[in-house]
C-alpha cells in the first residue's frame, strides 16, 4: 500500500510540473523514395527545424549531397491531408529558403525565419490560413505536431521533388525521463507485489 502511495505521488508530480520549454525540434530524412511519386535518386539528406513559439522563430538546418542535378529550391510544405503521406503546398517562402545554396548537388544550410514576417511564408499560405503571419504560424505549427509536413528539396532533374522527408516531432529529453521514472516505479511495484 506504502508504494502505490509513492507511484501515485510521483506521477501526480510529474504531471503537474509546469511545461517551461517553447522550442518544440522537428526532423526528417530526405530521399527519393520519400517522394510522391518516389525516384531513384541517391541523393540523401537531413532537415532539423526548431519552431519557437515564446519568440515565433523558426530554425531550419538542412544538409544534402548526391543529388542527380542541381538543386532548384528548398522549403516546407503543408498540410497533407494524411499524416506522413500525401502532397501539400509550399507553406514557406517561395521559390526557396532565403540565402539556401542553389545550383549544387550537396550543401549546408542553416536560418533562421521571423514568423511574424508574412515573408517567412509564401503568401497562398498566409491566404490559405486568416490571411495573416498569426494564422499561417498557426496552420504550420498544427502541421508540424500531425506529421502532416515536409522539407523538400528541389532539382532541375526532378522539379516537383528529386529528396524529401516527413518531419516528426522529437520528444524532449524530460518526457524520456519522466517515461523511464515512471516505468521503473511500475516495476519497483511488480516486484514489491511479488514477494
Amino acid at each position: 500500500m506504502k508504494y502505490s502511495s509513492l507511484v501515485a505521488g510521483a506521477l501526480f508530480a510529474a504531471v503537474a510540473m509546469p511545461a517551461t520549454a517553447v522550442e518544440s525540434i522537428y526532423t526528417a530524412v530526405l530521399s527519393g523514395s520519400a517522394e510522391a511519386p518516389t525516384n531513384e535518386s541517391p541523393g540523401t539528406g537531413t532537415a532539423t527545424v526548431t519552431i519557437d513559439t515564446g519568440n515565433y522563430t523558426m530554425r531550419v538546418q538542412e544538409t544534402f549531397s548526391g543529388l542527380l542535378a542541381a538543386n532548384t529550391a528548398s522549403h516546407i510544405h503543408c498540410c497533407t491531408t494524411e499524416p506522413l503521406t500525401g502532397t501539400a503546398g509550399v507553406a514557406t517562402t517561395t521559390p526557396t529558403f532565403t540565402g539556401f545554396p542553389s545550383g549544387v548537388t550537396s550543401g549546408t544550410y542553416d536560418h533562421t525565419f521571423d514568423l511574424t514576417d508574412p515573408s517567412s511564408y509564401n503568401s497562398a499560405f498566409i491566404t490559405d490560413h486568416g490571411g495573416n503571419a498569426s494564422g499561417a504560424f498557426a496552420a504550420l505549427v498544427a502541421g508540424l505536431n500531425s506529421g502532416s509536413a515536409y522539407a523538400n528539396i528541389h532539382s532541375e532533374m526532378f522539379p516537383a521533388g528529386e529528396i524529401r522527408g516527413f518531419l516528426t516531432l522529437v520528444p524532449e529529453p524530460e518526457t524520456y525521463a519522466m517515461l523511464l521514472a515512471g516505468l521503473g516505479l511500475v516495476s519497483l511495484v511488480a516486484r514489491r507485489r511479488r514477494v
